[in-house]
């Protein structure tokens, strides 16, 4: 990624748009924004199979694994507005375990790149399922979308739920029924 490049472009924006780049205000804007694109995409600098493969142990555990209420950002390749969300994620393990700070991280790789919701929900279950190899895998994804809210159809706190199902959790309605309840339970306020 080339930041003069990108400065350039958002000074070319600022132009387009009726703005004098080089105002007060605005001398810095395209130097700030370049620096927060690199930011907000840097997740097409890693590769989640590094990261999940950096931290797998052997386990005789085989009941599920869950990390829910992962926050998350990511800007929608449509319009590069933000979506702001949570995640829920949860695994069967076949032999191996991932260290638990892996699936935020996991997350974070996919949601710092250009996205669509139902997209970042398949890729975060695709690098689990690929490279760890459990019995199964869920994802679910609750987000809003700033392309819905601040623009088009303008719809305030209007959310986006998605969801991919590996393995046991596709084909079990018992194991399904159990990872919807809980991410459905609420947290308990000691927390």
């Amino acid at each position: 990624m080339s930041r003069e490049k990108l400065e350039n472009a958002v000074e070319q924006i600022l132009i387009n748009i009726g703005e004098d780049p080089k105002r007060e205000g605005l001398l810095k804007t395209p130097h700030r924004v370049a620096k927060s694109f690199e930011f907000l995409t840097k997740g097409y600098t890693q590769d989640p199979k590094e990261i999940l493969n950096q931290a797998l142990f052997t386990t005789t555990n085989d009941e599920m694994v869950l990390v829910r209420d992962i926050e998350f950002y990511s800007m929608c390749e449509h319009h590069l507005l933000p979506i702001i969300g949570r995640v829920h994620v949860a695994y069967i393990p076949n032999g191996k375990v991932v260290g638990l700070s892996k699936i935020p991280r996991i997350v974070e790789v996919f949601a710092r790149r250009l996205q669509i919701q139902e997209q970042l929900t398949e890729q975060i279950a695709d690098a689990i399922n690929d490279t760890i190899k459990p019995k199964g895998v869920a994802v679910v994804v609750h987000a809003r979308h700033m392309c819905m809210e601040m623009r088009g159809v303008e719809k305030i706190n209007s959310t986006t739920i998605s969801s991919a199902l590996r393995g046991l959790f596709k084909s079990d309605s018992k194991t399904r029924a159990e990872f919807f309840n809980l991410i459905n339970t609420p947290t308990p306020s000691n927390f």
